[in-house]
C-alpha cells in the first residue's frame, strides 16, 4: 500500500514537473498502471483483508476508491460481494448480466439491442470494449448514489466530485486542450483495459450457472473459478487475484497468503474429485474468448 500510494504521488508530481510535453502520454500509461494497483488495494479493503475492524477499512476504501481513482467504493463493494455469493450465476451475479457482453447461449436467445449487436462477434469486440470500462465505472459510481438504497450518499458523492475536479482541473491546467484530451483517452482507456484484463481470467469462459444448478459452497466457488499460473511478476500484475479459487473460498484471507493456501486447496479438491483449473495467462484469455465466440455462434 505504501509503495502504490507513493507511486501515485510521484506520478502526479512528474506530471506537474513535465508541463506541456508529449512525454505526458507516457505518464498516462504509467498512471493507468498505478490506478489499477490502487483498485486492487480497494478490492482487498472491501474484503476486510487489511484491517480487523470495519471503520478503518471504510475510511481507507473511501480515500483510495472515491478520492484516489474515482471509483464508488461502497457501490463497487456491494456489487462485488453479490458476485462472490453467486459467481457466474446468470440470475444473481452482476458481473455476468448481459449489459453489453452476453455470457451464455440462453442470454443470447433473450438478448436485444446493443448486447445482440455485439454478441455475433463479441470475442473480437471484447478488448476494444474494455477501453470504456473505466468510464463506465465512473458513471455507474455516480449513478448509484442517486438510488434510494445508497449509503453515505453525501460523503461518497463529495469525494467523487473532488476527485473529478482535481483530476480534470490538473490535466486541463497543465496541458492544452488537445493534449489533455489525448491524455484522458490514453489514461482512462488503459486503466479500463488493465482492470478488465486482470479480472477476465478469473471466471470468463468458466461454467455459467442457472437456477437449475444446485451446488454446495465449495463446488459453486471452485467450478466457476480459474487460477492463473505464474511467478511473483504475475502475482503483482494481477493483484494476486490469479489465485482466484482460493480467494473465492476464503475472501477475507489477506492476498499474500493465497499462494500458501493454493497447494492445500488443490490437493483437497483432487481428494474429493472436484475439478480444479489452473492455466497460463495467455491460455486463460484464449479460453475466455473461445467461450464468448461459441456463445454467439447461433447469430452467425
Amino acid at each position: 500500500m505504501t509503495i502504490v500510494v507513493a507511486l501515485y504521488a510521484a506520478g502526479w508530481t512528474l506530471f506537474v514537473w513535465l508541463g506541456d510535453s508529449w512525454l505526458q502520454m507516457l505518464v498516462a500509461v504509467a498512471m493507468a498502471v498505478v490506478f489499477t494497483q490502487l483498485g486492487f488495494v480497494a478490492h482487498d479493503l472491501g474484503h476486510r483483508q487489511v484491517f480487523r475492524t470495519r471503520r478503518p477499512s471504510d475510511i481507507a476504501g473511501l480515500l483510495i476508491g472515491n478520492l484516489g481513482v474515482g471509483l464508488g467504493w461502497g457501490w463497487w463493494t456491494a456489487k462485488h460481494n453479490r458476485h462472490h455469493a453467486n459467481p457466474n450465476h446468470e440470475d444473481h451475479d452482476p458481473d455476468v448480466s448481459p449489459a453489453v457482453i452476453v455470457w451464455s447461449e440462453d442470454q443470447v436467445a433473450r438478448s436485444t439491442g446493443i448486447p445482440r449487436f455485439f454478441a455475433k462477434y463479441q470475442a473480437f469486440w471484447f478488448f476494444p470494449l474494455l477501453t470504456l470500462e473505466a468510464w463506465h465505472l465512473h458513471v455507474a459510481s455516480v449513478k448509484s448514489l442517486f438510488q434510494p438504497s445508497a449509503k453515505r450518499r453525501g460523503l461518497e458523492l463529495t469525494l467523487l466530485l473532488v476527485h473529478f475536479a482535481l483530476y480534470l482541473g490538473l490535466v486541463f491546467t497543465i496541458l492544452p486542450v488537445g493534449k489533455a484530451l489525448l491524455f484522458l483517452v490514453i489514461h482512462q482507456g488503459l486503466f479500463g483495459i488493465y482492470l478488465g484484463c486482470s479480472f477476465a481470467p478469473n471466471h470468463k469462459g468458466m461454467p455459467v450457472l442457472t437456477k437449475e444448478d444446485k451446488l454446495d459452497f465449495l463446488r459453486k466457488q471452485v467450478l466457476t473459478s480459474r487460477n492463473v499460473r505464474g511467478g511473483w511478476l504475475t502475482d503483482v500484475a494481477l493483484g494476486q487475484l490469479n489465485y482466484q479459487i482460493e480467494h473465492h473460498l476464503f475472501p477475507n484471507m489477506p492476498a499474500p497468503n493465497l499462494r500458501k493456501a493454493q497447494p492445500m486447496v488443490e490437493k483437497y479438491c483432487a481428494e474429493i474429485g472436484v475439478s480444479y483449473l489452473q492455466t497460463g495467462l495467455i491460455e486463460s484469455y484464449g479460453q475466455a474468448l473461445r467461450h464468448l465466440h461459441e456463445v454467439g455462434a447461433d447469430l452467425r
